[in-house]
């Protein structure tokens, strides 16, 4: 019922942030690309020197390469949530955009999916500048890795619509500090980004299973090595079921909020 309402007019609100976008590309391009080299001096070096190796699939690997896959999928969390939460609600709540497009022959529906896919392409974009960061640095596996791009795309879709849902049930921009807190910081710490899952205990790895970015890790960290296994298989089903379902709840829940 919810795809039935869509059109290609979605491309518009796409196109617009993107236009908005490119009037400020320097802004927005310094982040994702000093992101990871701070990561990889602060955890890969800095970290790195003590930990040294890591026993990844049954063989020992540098810790600097271990981690590096989890950055990329850290990048795609964090631009596909905060660009349709923060970003979406000052778009809608303060900058009044999403009144003014309604304004115009696109369905609500258009604008949600135009935001979500937005959002995913902020990701992908993020993790492509951080993929050729990597590359440069030697921790990225050819050809495989390329995959890396196509996993962040999907993924993109999944923490955007994730966000788009809590941008459909907050009440003011505050609010978001608790998805923050409760939910983003949680998954950042437990998904296996710094640290293999096998070391938590038991309930701490059914904790982390629960979370959307253990599945981005796992499937990223065997593409970037060259080292893909049946599970890489499963973690994109699983996002690709978690995209959708979270997709469509977003659309329903702005639905819903813009209508009032």
């Amino acid at each position: 019922m919810i795809l039935k309402k869509l059109s290609w007019k979605f491309w518009r609100v796409w196109q617009r942030n993107f236009d908005v976008y490119l009037a400020t590309w320097k802004v927005n391009f310094i982040p994702p690309l000093l992101e990871p080299v701070l990561y990889l001096f602060a955890f890969g070096i800095g970290l790195g020197g003590l930990v040294q190796k890591v026993s990844y699939m049954h063989a020992d690997i540098s810790y600097m390469a271990f981690i590096a896959p989890g950055l990329v999928a850290v990048a795609v969390m964090n631009h596909g949530f905060f660009e349709t939460t923060y970003a979406s609600f000052v778009r809608m709540y303060f900058q009044k955009t999403f009144d003014a497009i309604l304004s115009t022959p696109l369905a609500i529906e258009d604008i949600i999916f135009g935001e979500l896919v937005w959002g995913a392409t902020k990701a992908f974009m993020a993790a492509a500048i951080m993929f050729a960061v990597l590359l440069g640095f030697g921790l990225i596996v050819l050809p495989m890795g390329l995959w890396v791009l196509a996993v962040a795309l999907l993924a993109g879709m999944v923490f955007s619509g994730l966000g788009m849902c809590f941008t459909g049930l907050v009440k003011n921009i505050e609010m978001f500090n608790f998805p923050v807190f409760l939910f983003i910081t949680p998954m950042f710490l437990l998904s296996g980004v710094f640290f293999p899952l096998e070391t938590l205990p038991g309930w701490a790895q059914a904790v982390a299973r629960i979370f959307p970015l253990t599945y981005v890790v796992s499937a990223l960290r065997g593409l970037a090595l060259g080292r893909p296994t049946g599970g890489i298989l499963l973690d994109m089903l699983v996002l690709a079921a978690l995209g959708i379902v979270s997709c469509c709840i977003a659309i329903v829940l702005m639905k819903k909020r813009l209508l009032k």
